[in-house]
């Protein structure tokens, strides 16, 4: 996954598109029936495999009918916790104080 982060945006659009084709044959699934099923065309759906670009609604369509919607979740998981909060947060203390001495009676 690493190797992905120094890839152009056309690279990442390839590997995407290859890693789209190898789970529609993973389902056994021709293109034709692939298309027809996410309600797009098969020209998008040749394009969106080939790498040449495609639509998010595209993208969509198609993992829901590939029914891998959980592939949404990879490509944007949902945050539990905002980061912005943990920067709020006071910091826990990095000592511990000494309790301080009772005073002297005189």
């Amino acid at each position: 996954m690493s190797a992905l982060l120094f890839n152009t945006p056309e690279e990442l659009q390839t590997v995407l598109g290859e890693r789209l084709r190898r789970l529609r044959l993973n389902r056994n699934l021709d293109q034709r029936t692939t298309a027809e099923k996410a309600g797009i065309s098969e020209k998008a759906l040749r394009n969106l495999e080939g790498g040449r670009g495609s639509t998010v609604e595209t993208l969509m369509r198609l993992l829901k009918a590939l029914d891998y919607l959980q592939g949404i979740d990879m490509l944007a998981p949902e945050i539990s916790v905002n980061p912005l909060d943990l920067l709020r947060q006071p910091k826990a203390p990095q000592r511990a104080r000494r309790s301080a001495k009772p005073p002297k009676e005189s």
